[in-house]
């Protein structure tokens, strides 16, 4: 990696997850709500850089999903992007972790469906008690 590694912070609101991605540690979290009125864009910057960045020659890459609820245009980037590592050349060298509570059925549910789709990265689905 060079030495201008990518870093990205975007603050949780109502309407979005909070947002962090720092490419020196590959490593990107999701968290919070995710239903803005217009998903790709905001997360045009976030899917510009994982692009890119599984282009590279990466050694790891975790990306922790803990989003307790999203739309179905959130649903759709998410699964995008899941492909996308799951496709790259490294994709043995991620990981995914999906984070949710026993009572969030719906996430769960979703966290299993993506699951099935992706053959290469390892995908845990980590159920917490509360």
């Amino acid at each position: 990696m060079n030495n201008k590694a990518f870093r990205l912070e975007i603050e949780r609101t109502d309407l979005t997850p909070l947002v962090i991605i720092d490419e020196e540690k590959g490593y990107m979290k999701l968290e919070g709500e995710s239903y803005h009125e217009n998903v790709i864009a905001f997360f045009k910057d976030v899917t510009d850089w994982l692009g890119a960045f599984l282009k590279t020659d990466f050694e790891t890459f975790k990306f922790d999903c803990e989003l307790k609820y999203f739309s179905s245009s959130t649903v759709k980037v998410l699964l995008n992007m899941l492909l996308d590592m799951d496709n790259s050349k490294n994709a043995k060298n991620i990981t995914v972790n999906w984070i949710t509570t026993k009572k969030n059925e719906i996430i769960i549910e979703c966290g299993e469906d993506f699951k099935e789709d992706l053959k290469k990265i390892t995908f845990n689905l980590v159920i917490k008690d509360a």
